[in-house]
């Protein structure tokens, strides 16, 4: 059986990368929109409503109209955009949050994408509140590196353009000073913590990859553990988990030439976390990465429809 899927915004970033996937997809018939007809609502509507399931890859105002278009009961929407992974009545598509995180996107007919820094800060942090290892009242900040197609088009051809001074796109620059990032909501919410994190995201010269680094101090913590029992915490959280491998503790063997590499889950859907520490300092650093359009993107579209359609988890993603 083939399920009837329509991308609106196929040309955007994200809509071009879920496409992209769907083209392959064993279970999809993929309803397409004429070009210069994609913004007349009319026919639109026609095909946000014969579809079983719809993707929302739009601004996110743009997102919410879409969305009240659908008056078809037994249409899905999964939308990645940011305008609704806070909303009443949209679950949050983060399947592996919570033992019963499948159990309610199943159920589901709107289900919010996670953002990508989102993805990787939630993934690594979410287990520590809920096992009470980390005061709900920790004081987080996190930094987050991504390439630039984390901007979308505008910021791609910014940094693709030759005519733009170099110096603008040389060197890593952090971004959203004001302290107000669009993650922001859905970081604290699905993480536990009771206050915002400080977060501070850094755009860099390369296509795509994204890490989130998290310092801890682990005398801040509720119980006294090591960087070690964090590692090991984290392991077996995610120990059924397809898409999300915690690494071995302190693990400088994968290190290249000592450093990180940002870019090596590129073109999976995985997100893998590292664990770094110093017990005799205190000190612990959580690591985290991933594709920002895979598992930070379409790669978890993909997989939230697969789940909403009772399909396997995996069909169309690279693990």
């Amino acid at each position: 059986m083939k399920y009837k899927v329509f991308v609106d915004g196929q040309t955007g970033t994200t809509g071009l990368q879920i496409h992209e996937r769907l083209v392959k997809h064993p279970y999809v018939e993929l309803l397409t929109i004429d070009y210069e007809k994609r913004k007349d609502t009319e026919i639109k509507k026609k095909y946000l409503n014969e579809a079983d399931i719809v993707f929302l890859c739009l601004p996110d105002e743009v997102a919410r109209e879409s969305a009240k278009l659908v008056t078809n009961p037994n249409t899905k929407i999964i939308d990645p955009s940011v305008a609704h992974r806070v909303s009443k009545g949209w679950t949050y598509g983060m399947p592996e949050l919570t033992k019963d995180q499948r159990g309610k996107i199943i159920k589901s007919s709107r289900v919010t994408v996670p953002g990508c820094h989102a993805t990787a800060f939630v993934l690594s942090i979410a287990p520590l509140i809920k096992t009470a290892i980390m005061p709900s009242d920790y004081p987080v900040t996190v930094h987050s590196i991504t390439g630039y197609s984390g901007g979308g088009k505008s910021l791609i051809e910014k940094y693709e353009n030759k005519e733009i001074n170099e110096n603008y796109i040389k060197a890593p620059r952090p971004y959203g000073l004001g302290l107000n990032h669009k993650h922001l909501p859905e970081m604290k919410m699905y993480s536990g913590l009771d206050k915002y994190p400080v977060f501070i995201p850094i755009v860099s010269n390369y296509y795509k990859g994204l890490a989130v680094s998290i310092p801890i101090h682990n005398y801040l913590l509720n119980k006294k553990v090591s960087s070690k029992d964090i590692a090991e915490l984290l392991s077996e959280y995610y120990k059924d988990e397809i898409f999300v491998k915690v690494m071995p503790h302190q693990p400088l063997d994968l290190l290249f030439d000592g450093g990180f590499d940002i870019t090596a889950c590129n073109d999976t859907n995985k997100c893998e976390i590292f664990v770094f520490g110093n017990d005799e300092k205190e000190s612990t650093l959580i690591l985290a990465r991933l594709d920002n359009l895979g598992k930070g993107a379409s790669g978890a579209a993909v997989q939230n429809m697969n789940i909403v359609l009772g399909l396997p988890e995996d069909t169309g993603l690279v693990k």
